[in-house]
């Protein structure tokens, strides 16, 4: 039996999400469908609304209906600590911890001449031109510890340097709950390096 072609073309869209295979992609479709119109139009309306209503909050790069943000808006924020990121969904990680009272500054993605994203392609030149306006006394750099973040870290690093400011970044190392034992070399040299007084 052939499915109807509004549902294959639903399917074959759903698939190109990122994380969802064909099989999920007709699970998702027959649920839409079986959820009703209601369903169905609130989505539809949503996923419109978010390409029509969101976009880079002007000063932190942040994905936002508002502008600014919320976080830039908030007079509570301390705005001399920029923590760096590479996406959106890195600053929702660090805002969970509760821990961190600074503002942000979204880079939407990490060097990666192999990919062909270089530092045009990132928002470096909006934090330059943010530090200009705007100075602060520390930039914690928070991209992945992985070789893009690594070489983000450093392109930023040799940028900020002769700015006179605080360069910090995110400990890295051991994770709570892991076992030294399991931990390969390079996190556990990390962790070593990165050790502090008790």
């Amino acid at each position: 039996m052939a499915v109807a072609d509004p549902i294959a073309r639903l399917v074959k869209e759903l698939a190109r999400l990122p994380g969802i295979g064909e099989k999920t992609a007709q699970r998702l479709a027959f649920h839409v469908l079986e959820a009703g119109p209601d369903y169905a139009r609130a989505l539809a309306e949503a996923v419109v609304g978010v390409v029509r209503d969101v976009r880079c909050c002007s000063v932190c790069q942040t994905l936002t209906e508002q502008d600014p943000c919320g976080i830039c808006a908030d007079d509570r924020r301390d705005p001399r600590i920029i923590c760096v990121v590479e996406g959106v969904p890195d600053l929702l990680a660090v805002e969970r911890t509760r821990e961190f009272r600074g503002r942000y500054h979204v880079l939407h993605g990490a060097l990666s001449p192999l990919d062909g994203v270089g530092p045009s392609d990132l928002k470096i030149k909006e934090l330059l031109l943010r530090l200009e306006r705007e100075p602060a006394e520390e930039v914690l750099v928070a991209t992945n510890p992985d070789v893009e973040g690594e070489a983000t870290a450093l392109y930023l690093q040799k940028l900020l340097k002769p700015l006179g400011l605080k360069l910090t970044r995110i400990a890295q190392g051991v994770p709570m709950g892991g076992d030294l034992e399991f931990a390969d070399q390079a996190t556990l040299a990390r962790a070593l390096a990165g050790r502090r007084e008790l």
